[in-house]
């Protein structure tokens, strides 16, 4: 499985992807519909701000906030867990093995192929909000959207990387879906997801700048609505890149060690 044979097949993997996002819209509808929370929390944290602002947070920041989370979360979900987790119990993993392309590398091609369908989503969203909050929020400095696009690749990189990680203990587990839903659990809690990081006490917020989970939603959001200087952002940027590197390794590991197991089981 050579670089030469991913990078050649890379633009077929990316069109049967895309092909099959659209063959299955239904389910994408379902999933974008599924990641709508934001916007339910958007009108309770408006209700909270109506009298007064929360930290820093009137109703214009708190309407920034929720609706770059929801672009956000759009442009950075994947569901790569679950798919390893029916190919390993099926067994169809085995007929991935046989490909001349990774089958790590054919799960992320789909999950990049549905991006078109789920930002066509989030443009709406972004259209909305420039309309009502105006582009105040917006970063003014190219250096700062430099930072964004790297916060939205390490946030892709880490969801992607924890889905593998997770979808490569199926080969341990019956299923590991389980523990899938445990971590979004947790991430809901404290990506900034649900309400914004800077809102927790202090020690909670000391805890979540060490933990993966700000750095899936929170950080590109934050960037994205003019919350950190360029050192703050940076500094920021360097945490979630360490977290992309123990995650990948990580994912080697489980995968090698799980793969060899599905070999002896003659998967």
């Amino acid at each position: 499985m050579s670089v030469r044979n991913t990078l050649r097949a890379m633009p077929a993997l990316l069109r049967i992807g895309f092909i099959d996002a659209i063959a299955y819209r239904a389910e994408m509808l379902v999933w974008i519909l599924a990641t709508t929370m934001p916007l339910i929390m958007l009108s309770l944290w408006m209700a909270v701000a109506r009298d007064a602002p929360v930290g820093r947070f009137g109703q214009s920041e708190l309407i920034a906030y929720f609706l770059a989370t929801f672009i956000v979360r759009q442009l950075t979900g994947s569901w790569a867990s679950w798919e390893m987790n029916m190919d390993v119990r099926s067994g169809t993993l085995a007929m991935r093995l046989l490909r001349p392309v990774h089958p790590l590398f054919a799960y992320a091609a789909e999950n990049i192929a549905a991006i078109p369908l789920r930002a066509a989503v989030s443009l709406p969203v972004a259209v909305i909000a420039l309309a009502i909050v105006g582009t105040s929020p917006l970063p003014r400095d190219a250096l700062t959207w430099i930072f964004w696009c790297a916060s939205m690749l390490g946030a892709w990189l880490i969801t992607l990387l924890v889905n593998f990680a997770i979808g490569s203990l199926a080969f341990f587990l019956e299923s590991s879906v389980k523990v899938m839903e445990i971590w979004l659990a947790v991430f809901f809690v404290f990506s900034g997801y649900l309400l914004p990081v800077e809102l927790f006490p202090p020690l909670v917020r000391a805890v979540t700048d060490w933990l993966p989970f700000r750095y899936q939603i929170g950080l590109p959001v934050e960037i994205m609505t003019g919350a950190h200087t360029h050192a703050a952002a940076l500094a920021l940027l360097v945490r979630q890149w360490a977290w992309v590197l123990a995650l990948w390794v990580a994912t080697v590991v489980l995968w090698r060690r799980g793969l060899a197991r599905f070999a002896a089981y003659g998967g």
